[in-house]
């Protein structure tokens, strides 16, 4: 079925179950709730911000596997965004999302660093198509793999070990503990931990699902040097015991 909706975004819906994780930096909050939506209906994994210094804050902590980007944001324009993530040697995909047309726009754009660049009215099944086009592309730049005790988290290829042994743990759990990971040894508040565990995060604030993983992914990690402590009224940390 096709659509297109007041922003000139046309759409086939197709699935997409590739599990790939995607930041959307778009001020135009009807236009951000759209791109996050209709991504996240087809499978991926998606963070949403509204200010090119939000922005910058997910990419520190966060490996994303592409960065869609609009050019004119509060905070910071994409474009800034662009020479950070490069600078910083981050293997993110970039697309540049901008009504910002002009010849001299997309050469500014492209070699500031990033990969493509799309036009705003656009249709939404070419951006999935250059979306998929950056997860095939090869990278030159992997993510660090990050290490606590006896634990090796590899963002780039989502896995956990515990001393050289692979840990078996679900989608949920493994974003809480790379979360717990990065953030180590500081507090993590159960709203940044909703955040990033699932894909809508006002679930499991009002229930105890937050609870309920943490004392899974506490149970699969007797023997890993760590432990997960929990601080009250503020949150959670990683600590290596």
């Amino acid at each position: 079925m096709r659509s297109k909706g007041k922003f000139g975004v046309s759409a086939v819906h197709v699935d997409n179950s590739e599990d790939m994780r995607v930041l959307v930096a778009e001020d135009d909050p009807g236009l951000r709730e759209l791109l996050q939506s209709g991504l996240s209906e087809r499978g991926y994994q998606v963070d949403a911000v509204e200010r090119g210094d939000d922005a910058i804050e997910q990419l520190k902590h966060y490996d994303y596997d592409v960065a869609v980007l609009d050019w004119r944001m509060p905070g910071k324009p994409g474009i800034d965004v662009v020479e950070w993530v490069r600078r910083n040697k981050r293997p993110t995909g970039i697309i540049m999302l901008t009504a910002k047309d002009t010849p001299p726009d997309r050469v500014q754009g492209l070699d500031t660093g990033a990969d493509d660049y799309v036009v705003k009215p656009f249709n939404f099944d070419e951006l999935l198509a250059r979306i998929r086009a950056l997860q095939r592309r090869p990278r030159g730049v992997e993510g660090p793999i990050i290490v606590k005790g006896q634990i090796s988290l590899d963002p780039v290829k989502r896995e956990v070990t515990v001393a050289g042994r692979e840990l078996g743990l679900t989608t949920t759990e493994y974003n809480i503990l790379e979360l717990l990971m990065r953030r180590s040894p500081a507090v993590v508040d159960r709203k940044a931990i909703a955040e990033h565990g699932w894909r809508d995060e006002t679930d499991p604030l009002g229930s105890n699902a937050i609870d309920v993983q943490l004392s899974r992914l506490r149970a699969k990690l007797p023997s890993a040097g760590v432990r997960i402590v929990t601080v009250r009224g503020a949150g959670y940390r990683l600590e290596e015991a």
